[in-house]
C-alpha cells in the first residue's frame, strides 16, 4: 500500500528513504531488529548529556521555528555546489525538506546512545545503496549541512557549536558508508521484478503479483520500497502481502491516494510485463515464534496485507495458536480481501476473522475490540493509517496488553501523505 500499509514516504537523501530520518520503531522490536529507534520515549533535556549532544540540541532548539528556510537553503546549496548531485533526488523536494529537520532532531536526541543511533544508522545505510549512493556522496551533504546551519542558527554557533555537529556527522555518515560496504558483499542494491499479474478489487486497489529477477529473503510482516519506471527516483513503501513463497513470487496491495505519483502509477498505469524495482527488506513486525501466545491482528484498510502475511506465517509453521483478525473499513465496498481471510479462516480452526466496517457499527476499529478479549496475553500487531495505529495503540494499552507486546511499523514515517 502507498500510504497506510506500514509506511510511506518521499523522504531524506537521496531519492525518498531519509538522508538520516527517524523511524520509530514497533514498540517490541525483536532484539537483533534493524529499527530500534524507540517510539515512545520522552526527549532529553536541552542540558543533558555530553557536551556534543547539548551544543546540537541548541542548534535545533534554535532553528526549530525557521526549519523550512534552513532546510530549503540546504538544498539549494548542495545543488549549487555539487550540481551532480542533483540526479539522485526525485522532481519533487517538498518531503526531503521536511524529512532533514526530523532526522536532525533525531540525531539531537540520540547522539548520546551508541546502541540505538548504530543499529538504526546501518539500517539506514543499507537502504541508501539503491540511490546509487556513495561514500564520496558524503562529505559533500554534510559540507552543505554545516553552510544552512551556520547561516541560521546566528545566536548559538560558535566554533565549539561547529566542531561538535562535524565530529556528530563524521560519526553518522561512517557507520552509515561502512554498513553499506558490508551489505555489498552479500545482496544487490535492489532487485528487479515482473509484474506477472495485476487484480483491480476495487477502482483505487489494486493487488499486484510481482517476479524478483534474483532470490528475494524476507519476513512475513516486513515490507520494501518500490520504484516503478514512470517516476524514477520516487520510492514509497509497501508490505508483503504473503509469507514467503515456493515459487519466490511477491504480492502486494496497493490503494491509490490522491496526487499519488507512485501509487496511482501502480493501481492504474502497470500492466503485467512492466518492470519495478525493490529496495531492500525491513521492518519489524514479525511473529515471535519462540512463543505460543495468541496474536490480536487490528488490520485497516490495505493494512490487511501484512496481517494476511503474518496468518500465513503462523499457518506454515503448522502451530495452532490462536490468531484474531479485525479487519476495519469505512464500507462493505473496502473490503476488498475479506474473502481471502474467510477461506483462510474456514481452513484453520485457529483463525478468527471479524469485519469493522464504520458506517454500519459506528464505531472505530481499534473500539470494537474491546468488546472481545481479554487481551493480556496476546502479541498484538497494527497495520493501517496513522490514526488507526495511535488509537488502537492508546486502546490496547488502556484494556490491560503490555506495551511490550504491541508491535508495528513506523507512524512517523505514516504521517508522509504517500504518493
Amino acid at each position: 500500500m502507498d500510504a497506510p500499509t506500514t509506511t510511506s514516504g518521499e523522504n531524506g537523501m537521496p531519492g525518498g528513504d531519509g538522508w538520516f530520518r527517524p523511524r520509530l520503531a514497533s514498540s517490541a522490536p525483536p532484539p537483533d531488529s534493524p529499527e530500534r529507534v524507540p517510539a515512545q520515549r520522552p526527549a532529553p533535556a536541552a542540558q543533558e548529556g555530553s557536551a556534543d549532544a547539548v551544543l546540537i540540541r541548541r542548534t535545533m532548539a534554535e532553528i526549530g521555528p525557521i526549519a523550512d528556510k534552513v532546510t530549503s537553503y540546504f538544498y539549494a546549496l548542495l545543488f549549487v555546489r555539487h550540481p551532480e548531485l542533483r540526479a539522485l533526488f526525485p522532481a519533487a523536494m517538498d518531503i526531503q525538506r521536511e524529512r532533514l529537520l526530523k532526522a536532525l532532531l533525531t540525531a539531537a536526541e540520540y547522539l548520546d546512545d551508541t546502541s540505538v543511533l548504530v543499529d538504526y544508522l546501518q539500517n539506514l545505510g543499507r537502504g541508501h545503496r539503491k540511490y546509487g549512493t556513495r561514500a564520496e556522496h558524503y562529505p559533500a551533504v554534510g559540507e552543505c549541512l554545516i553552510g544552512a546551519l551556520s547561516r541560521y542558527a546566528t545566536a548559538v554557533w560558535s566554533p565549539e557549536a561547529e566542531a561538535a555537529w562535524v565530529r556528530a556527522y563524521t560519526k553518522i555518515s561512517q557507520v552509515m558508508i561502512d554498513a553499506a560496504a558490508a551489505d555489498e558483499l552479500r545482496s544487490p542494491a535492489w532487485w528487479h521484478a515482473e509484474v506477472v499479474t495485476h487484480d483491480l478489487r476495487t477502482p483505487d486497489v489494486a493487488i499486484l503479483t510481482v517476479r524478483p529477477d534474483q532470490p528475494y529473503p524476507f519476513l512475513a510482516g516486513q515490507y520494501t520500497s518500490v520504484e516503478t519506471p514512470w517516476w524514477p527516483r520516487v520510492w514509497r513503501h509497501y508490505s508483503f502481502a504473503s509469507a514467503p513463497r515456493s515459487d519466490g513470487l511477491l504480492t502486494f496491495h496497493v490503494k491509490a491516494v490522491p496526487a499519488g505519483w507512485v501509487s496511482n502509477a501502480l493501481v492504474h498505469r502497470a500492466r503485467p510485463g512492466d518492470v519495478i524495482r525493490l529496495g531492500p527488506p525491513t521492518g519489524s513486525m514479525t511473529v515471535d515464534h519462540t512463543t505460543d501466545s495468541g496474536l490480536l491482528c487490528l488490520g485497516g484498510g490495505t493494512g490487511i496485507a501484512p496481517i494476511k502475511a503474518l496468518v500465513e506465517d503462523v499457518a506454515e509453521r503448522g502451530a495452532r495458536r490462536p490468531v484474531e483478525v479485525f479487519y476495519g473499513a469505512r464500507t462493505d465496498h473496502d473490503l476488498y480481501d475479506i474473502d481471502t481471510m474467510l477461506r483462510l479462516q474456514q481452513s484453520h480452526p485457529w483463525l478468527s476473522v471479524r469485519a469493522v466496517i464504520d458506517q454500519q457499527a459506528h464505531i472505530q476499529l481499534p473500539d470494537a475490540v474491546r468488546d472481545y478479549g481479554p487481551w493480556n496475553e496476546y502479541d498484538a500487531y497494527l497495520s493501517g493509517p496513522p490514526g488507526m495505529i495511535r488509537s488502537g495503540v492508546d486502546t490496547l494499552r488502556d484494556i490491560g496488553v503490555p506495551s511490550s507486546r504491541i508491535r508495528h511499523d513506523s507512524v512517523e514515517d505514516l504521517l508522509v501523505v504517500g504518493g
